[in-house]
């Protein structure tokens, strides 16, 4: 499977998609680009980036690269690596709750269709758990999810009780990832492990698919604390060091510095529900970290006790 299909799905939807020599990019709020597939992690020559910002009138562009770039804020990506994805290699905790959860549920591939009608309860109570309801709508979760049909590499899965649909991942395979975009669950059977099951079902299955080598969750987020990757971790999942690099176009650059950043925090403070203050300050705190040099960043939790040996291999 390639990237190429990925792009559709993302057209399908409505978004504006680029692609350039490094990557693909898509517009994920007006004049903001992504780059995906999410895994890739790229080394944009400055002359493909400027152009990128200049040619789509962006205001600003969000990638992955390498610990040994020049520039990017040190984050990490979410992911688990195989070849192999075992119960015996996880904590006992970890899995007491696994098969808790296995004897509530069934986990199996479900329809897309049936991901789009039945899906959008649980997606509705996953937002107002994270305390973001209302920043999707029943019509925009129809369409991400139909928009993947026929498109080869797409998949839903379905954790199901007593014939209830009770948690459920989009996956995608590119490359030799396989990439799970979106996850959600009813909030009044997470006692059951729900969460547990699927997560161990789907990866272990997937993990086992000839050409499938590691599974990508997500990206470091630039607004949630870093206690939203904790489960993933307790799950067997690893942080996978990147640097994330925000760029701003050359024209706004200057705005974006150490006073406006202070002044967009105190916004925050005084409307802390305004959905798009949190994205905008995580956007300009990454961008002025990843210009600091990498040792005196501020390094997420979850690679600080690497901290030393990741300096010496960048």
């Amino acid at each position: 499977m390639n990237a190429g299909f990925f792009a559709e799905w993302l057209r399908r939807q409505g978004y504006r998609v680029v692609r350039t020599p490094s990557s693909y990019w898509y517009e994920i709020t007006p004049r903001v680009y992504q780059a995906f597939p999410f895994h890739w992690i790229i080394e944009p020559q400055e002359k493909e980036l400027s152009g990128l910002l200049r040619e789509n009138k962006a205001i600003a562009l969000r990638y992955s690269t390498p610990l040994t770039a020049a520039r990017g804020k040190a984050s990490y990506h979410v992911v688990c690596e195989g070849p192999s994805y075992e119960l015996a290699s996880l904590p006992r905790q970890t899995r007491q709750n696994i098969c808790r959860g296995l004897g509530y549920v069934s986990v199996e591939p479900i329809p897309l269709s049936r991901l789009a009608s039945e899906g959008w309860h649980l997606r509705l109570e996953t937002l107002a758990r994270q305390e973001r309801a209302g920043a999707e709508s029943p019509a925009w979760w129809r369409r991400l999810c139909l928009s993947a049909e026929g498109l080869p590499g797409f998949e839903a899965w379905g954790a199901v009780h007593d014939g209830e649909l009770v948690a459920s991942f989009l996956g995608f395979t590119c490359d030799d990832w396989y990439t799970l975009p979106y996850q959600q669950s009813a909030t009044s059977h997470l006692q059951h492990r729900v969460n547990n099951a699927i997560f161990y079902a789907v990866t272990h299955k997937v993990l086992e698919r000839h050409g499938i080598s590691k599974v990508f969750f997500c990206l470091q987020s630039l607004d949630a604390p870093e206690s939203v990757d904790e489960f993933k971790f307790r799950m067997g999942y690893t942080a996978q060091p990147v640097r994330q690099r925000v760029v701003f176009h050359p024209w706004l650059a200057p705005v974006f510095n150490r006073i406006s950043h202070a002044a967009i925090r105190q916004l925050l403070g005084w409307y802390p529900r305004n959905p798009a203050l949190p994205k905008i300050e995580g956007m300009v705190r990454f961008c002025l970290e990843g210009k600091r040099p990498l040792q005196e960043q501020h390094w997420p939790e979850c690679l600080i006790h690497r901290k030393r040996e990741l300096l010496e291999g960048a």
